[in-house]
């Protein structure tokens, strides 16, 4: 077979292919509600890691996974991250589970298997077509914050109930949260009874 008709043939595949996959599409819908397909997964994790320009892969994060470090991130984390990806980072939240794509569990091999780098930048620019926004500030050469992110991913799939209830009280609420919360210190403390 000849290069131009195996170029043909190669041409003919995939636009066969595309038209398989769209009609697929429209047959199922473009709801978010519907889990990504393999294919989607796939073609996703392929653009970003090609977005990801070679240099930035190859950041190595400045900060140790010391106790210091670890609480700065676990504190971050519970204040920003947590209402997408979850304190634990199982991304089971009402907001993480309800994006498309979904949150991902940050615990997981996918994400750990990303170097330093890759998540770093991620954190810094997010990912297009998804619900993660780019952070920290492009003025700064180095975003120690975003680093320290970094270092608490690494830690997701080791960290411990104790942690996790003291990320409870870090993570943000609403005024009326906060008001229960008031409303039951003062029961507990003798000054009110609840309502």
């Amino acid at each position: 077979m000849t290069k131009a008709r195996l170029l043909l043939v190669a041409v003919i595949v995939a636009l066969l292919a595309a038209g398989g996959y769209s009609y697929s599409l429209v047959r199922r819908g473009w709801s978010a509600r519907t889990p990504p397909s393999q294919l989607e997964t796939l073609l996703v994790r392929f653009m970003r890691h090609m977005a990801t320009a070679r240099s930035a892969r190859e950041l190595r994060n400045p900060w140790k996974s010391t106790p210091d470090v670890l609480a700065a991130g676990r504190t971050h984390w519970a204040d920003h991250c947590a209402t997408c990806h979850g304190n634990d980072g199982s991304g089971n939240t009402l907001i993480g589970a309800n994006l498309y794509p979904p949150a991902p569990d940050m615990r997981q091999a996918t994400t750990q298997s990303l170097s330093d780098g890759e998540l770093y930048y991620i954190i810094r620019n997010g990912v297009r077509l998804t619900g993660m926004p780019a952070w920290g500030n492009p003025a700064f050469k180095r975003d120690d914050e975003s680093w320290h992110l970094v270092v608490f991913i690494r830690h997701l799939p080791q960290i411990t109930p104790d942690e996790l209830e003291e990320m409870k009280r870090l993570n943000p609420k609403t005024d009326a949260e906060r008001e229960e919360d008031k409303q039951e210190e003062d029961f507990l403390n003798g000054s009110a009874a609840p309502r």
